[in-house]
């Protein structure tokens, strides 16, 4: 099978499921991965054989994605912030509303580092599976102590692969947060895009997020949908130092409760912010 009969019989697997820009995003990736070619490639070498071996991995790899599993997961990759990433099954794929909040961070941090040039940052990200937020400010920031914590084993396995991958000095910890009475040290910043999506809100996910990452990192009780976010505004509270933030990505349908919520705790300077899709999906706050 060439190159041309490929992508036709890819696109038909696949038209009654995904869009069609969707579709041939999925082509060049796996052109690029399993052939080495670029997207140019694939319009100049439309007559291209694919050899035998790996036309069984690509038609095996078109039946994944027929049961609407995430391409990350079947590459084991993605890309975050510029950065690669290593995914599977125990860790979220990073999307590009964290990247906001990253450069969120990278700007309001550029700031305590124009008041003290000479501070060394302390961070803390709490729940990091990927390890994408911490790596991606470790490698945009210099003179920090930047350390993330996680419950689950397995995610914090693929966290320090990643920045080992990327070159990046991060401090991991397993730790159950809702079980946390007290954090390791004070924290110039605090950072967490925690589990926030209510049970209710299950119809809205597509199936292949819903089918394949991990509900652990995902879903929250309907009757308290703020749990994470109370516990670690209440852990910042005495683990902040003075003028230190707090950053939450956040619920999109829960901006106004969570503002309140860390009104009624005592924070100031309290911003709420959109992503690139005009949705609540970020918060920073003073203590």
């Amino acid at each position: 099978m060439n190159l041309k009969q490929f992508k036709l019989f890819f696109s038909e697997k696949l038209s009654e499921i995904y869009p069609k820009t969707e579709i041939e995003s999925f082509f060049f990736l796996l052109m690029e991965e399993k052939l080495n070619l670029q997207r140019i490639d694939t319009v100049l070498k439309p007559d291209f054989l694919i050899t035998i071996d790996v036309l069984s991995e690509l038609k095996t790899i078109t039946e994944r994605l027929q049961n609407e599993e995430p391409i990350q997961y079947i590459l084991g990759k993605t890309e975050f912030y510029g950065l690669p990433f290593m995914v599977d099954e125990n860790t979220l794929i990073p999307r590009p509303e964290t990247e906001e909040l990253v450069a969120w961070i990278l700007n309001e941090t550029q700031e305590i580092r124009t008041k003290n040039q000479d501070q060394k940052i302390t961070i803390l990200d709490i729940g990091t599976g990927t390890g994408c937020i911490p790596i991606s400010l470790a490698k945009n920031l210099t003179n920090t102590k930047i350390t993330a914590i996680d419950v689950s084993t397995k995610a914090l396995e693929i966290a320090k692969q990643n920045a080992t991958l990327n070159n990046a000095v991060v401090s991991f910890l397993e730790m159950n947060i809702l079980e946390t009475e007290k954090l390791p040290q004070k924290y110039d910043v605090i950072v967490s895009n925690p589990p926030y999506v209510r049970e209710l809100e299950k119809i809205e996910i597509q199936n292949n997020v819903l089918k394949n990452e991990p509900h652990l990192a995902l879903f929250v009780d309907d009757d308290n949908p703020l749990i994470f976010y109370k516990k670690i505004t209440d852990l910042a509270r005495q683990s902040l130092s003075k003028n230190g933030i707090l950053f939450f990505e956040i619920n999109q349908y829960l901006g106004p409760e969570t503002f309140k919520m860390l009104q009624e705790k005592g924070f100031k300077n309290i911003e709420l912010k959109k992503d690139l899709f005009g949705n609540d999906r970020m918060i920073k706050a003073n203590y």
